[in-house]
């Protein structure tokens, strides 16, 4: 029998439970990751997982209510190796930092541009996964808030929107590339984030 959606998987067992352990927490997030790579998205299972990881069922089900969370655990846990740039300039650390992000998205054994792709599907049917994948995104963001912070701090960019809008504009813009499959290649996003600031009425200091 195939595997229910993530959606069909969802919520009936509750919020995530007791404290969790790290070692488990990390073989179980390896274990997934793993099983993504050898067999694909439309085969892993949380009972696969929790075989791989010899970890008890119930226990995934207590921290990860259903695949979609296990899904965004692992996607978190990539998205935490991106760091604050620290290039001195408004541009280069918005390169810097949406490079890595396309590298990321890009590469990986467990292709995470494609797992944050099948979790924005999910969310539009599932309001526990899109609260989750919201919660998520809060969290993950502030980076670019500190970049356009720093900016204006070091007074090398003057933008005529506000912090907000200019946030929501990089999004909106990653997810849009992300979804219809044209991001760019590394070697592109210079370009990329040139045309960004001029579309936002920035202007940069040499």
């Amino acid at each position: 029998m195939a595997p229910a959606s993530l959606a069909e998987e969802s919520t009936s067992r509750g919020s995530i439970g007791a404290r969790r352990n790290p070692e488990t927490e990390a073989a179980v997030l390896d274990a997934a990751e793993a099983l993504i790579a050898e067999e694909g998205f439309a085969k892993l299972t949380m009972e696969a997982v929790a075989r791989r990881a010899r970890a008890g069922k119930a226990t995934l089900y207590r921290w990860w209510p259903s695949r979609a969370h296990l899904l965004l655990a692992l996607y978190s846990r990539a998205k935490n190796t991106l760091t604050q740039p620290e290039t001195g300039s408004f541009s280069g650390d918005l390169t810097e930092y949406l490079t890595s992000m396309v590298r990321q998205w890009q590469g990986g054994r467990a292709g995470m541009g494609q797992i944050f792709r099948l979790l924005i599907a999910e969310a539009q049917m599932d309001p526990a996964v899109s609260e989750a994948v919201m919660r998520e995104r809060q969290e993950r963001w502030h980076h670019i808030d500190t970049i356009v912070a720093k900016a204006q701090a070091r007074g090398d960019a003057t933008l005529s929107v506000s912090h907000v809008r200019i946030e929501h504009r990089i999004i909106s813009m990653m997810w849009y590339l992300l979804l219809t499959d044209q991001l760019p290649a590394e070697a592109e996003v210079p370009g990329l984030v040139r045309d960004l600031l001029a579309d936002l009425g920035g202007t940069l200091s040499p």
